[in-house]
């Protein structure tokens, strides 16, 4: 099989590298994260391995951006990010496989194997939409009614987890979770603020509301009026 490598530490790119093409594969390996995007969405690889920490683009964002431009390329990210919010965050970017450094070899070799196995899943979708509400994932765009909406990233980034989640209801302890990454005192009012910013720029200037309040449970999205 065709694998592309991003790894940017020589000696363990080497020693994978040589790994992989002994047995059998054919290797390309990067180590720039730019040079890694423009090679993916350049030829067609069976599986990438991915290391997150790597100059140019940090392996997330490129794996973020071949999704968003629909290259469904396995990705296994192979990275000493070893955390609980650190291997969601790399499947939830796009990754389909997490493998902490140090590692054996023969387990890499076997992960790649099962990846390249898995049958196809459907493209991801570039745009949500809830109501006249749409978001663009690519551009980092929101609409409402056609109006462009402006909002900063921690804005944008809060809406979108709304918009995946559309119609159910996220506390605060969630979205501390989720959009914070556990960083802040639960009784810090900085959910209250977002949301209250949020609704200021995705509500009032319009017909009906979107984003609800479930009193003493948090909050949801929805276009039921």
């Amino acid at each position: 099989m065709k694998i592309l490598l991003l790894e940017d530490d020589q000696k363990t790119g080497d020693y994978l590298s040589k790994g992989l093409v002994s047995a059998g594969h054919v290797v390309d390996w990067v180590r720039d994260g730019r040079e890694g995007l423009a090679a993916v969405l350049d030829s067609a690889y069976d599986v990438m391995v991915v290391d997150r920490m790597v100059p140019g683009l940090d392996g997330l964002l490129v794996v973020k951006t071949m999704r968003a431009a629909a290259v469904r390329t396995p990705v296994l990210f192979l990275t000493a990010m070893s955390g609980v919010d650190d291997r969601v965050e790399g499947l939830e970017a796009g990754g389909d496989d997490y493998l902490v450094k140090p590692f054996a070899f023969s387990e890499l070799a076997a992960r790649v194997n099962a990846l390249v196995r898995r049958p196809p899943i459907a493209a991801e979708k570039t745009t949500l939409s809830v109501g006249d509400l749409q978001i663009d994932l690519v551009k980092r765009t929101a609409h409402r009614a056609g109006t462009l909406v402006d909002l900063l990233p921690r804005e944008f980034l809060l809406l979108e987890h709304f918009m995946r989640n559309h119609g159910k209801v996220l506390t605060k302890t969630m979205l501390l979770e989720r959009i914070w990454n556990f960083n802040f005192d639960p009784q810090s009012s900085v959910v209250e603020t977002h949301i209250s910013r949020l609704r200021a720029k995705i509500d009032k200037p319009f017909d009906f509301p979107l984003l609800h309040t479930v009193r003493n449970i948090g909050y949801t999205l929805h276009a039921r009026r």
